[in-house]
């Protein structure tokens, strides 16, 4: 194979013809929404340094509750792109939301229009948040799904660990914010990567690889608690509505 077969593969999914992904309301509305979340609540942020300041950056938070979308958001240091459910794309919403640069993803199929649009985001060297849990939950990271697994394999973008504490309170409603003054901190971890892989990328490669991105990520979070002694609340009182 020559070196510009394997270059072609590599590049699999295509991403040079899609039309650009807008963003610039996205970085007004997060500079607008930030004031508010820091007088709401009582937070710290963790380690800021280690959000890589230029490059794609491929963002790993845990998933708690209802918060951790605008305040990722709204507090990280770059404007971020997110993945988020198809239902929630519609009327005036929806249009806002595209325009702020997230991506309208369908749960009900392969989405590969939402993959092609993520990895045009981290080849265009932007920030993307995944959560790799795909749900929200306990947020020990003790499953995670293939999806950030397989940007990284394709993308070759540095994976940053970042772990969540209470955007859920313990025994919270899962669909419900937390009480104005509650503690809430953000930690950010080391960045790591994980080797790209060429077309074809085969699913069980793509859960090892997955599995050993969990490793690192349980660890972080495990970490974050001990550091912080802010515990993650548990598991949420009733099943994620969104899974």
């Amino acid at each position: 194979m020559t070196a510009d077969e394997l270059t072609g593969q590599q590049d699999l999914p295509r991403t040079d013809d899609l039309p650009a992904i807008p963003y610039r309301l996205g970085s007004v509305v997060r500079h607008l929404v930030e004031p508010y979340i820091r007088w709401r609540y009582e937070l710290t942020i963790h380690h800021e340094e280690r959000f890589p300041a230029s490059g794609p950056v491929l963002v790993a938070p845990n998933h708690l509750g209802l918060l951790d979308g605008p305040l990722l958001g709204a507090t990280a240091p770059r404007m971020m792109h997110q993945l988020g459910k198809v239902e929630a794309f519609h009327g005036l919403q929806g249009f806002l939301l595209h325009r702020a640069g997230q991506i309208a993803v369908d749960r009900s199929e392969y989405d590969i229009r939402a993959i092609r649009r993520a990895i045009q985001i981290l080849r265009g060297g932007r920030v993307l948040s995944v959560y790799p849990e795909g749900t929200r939950g306990p947020g020990d990271f003790r499953q995670v799904r293939g999806g950030v697994a397989y940007l990284a394999m394709v993308t070759g973008a540095p994976i940053l660990p970042v772990a969540l504490l209470g955007t859920r309170r313990p025994g919270g409603d899962i669909e419900v914010y937390p009480p104005k003054g509650s503690r809430v901190d953000v930690v950010y971890g080391e960045t790591f990567t994980v080797d790209r892989v060429s077309f074809p990328r085969r699913h069980v490669d793509v859960r090892a690889v997955a599995d050993q991105i969990g490793d690192v990520l349980r660890a972080h979070v495990q970490a974050a608690v001990e550091a912080t002694g802010h515990p993650l609340p548990g598991k949420p009182d009733h099943k994620d509505p969104d899974e």
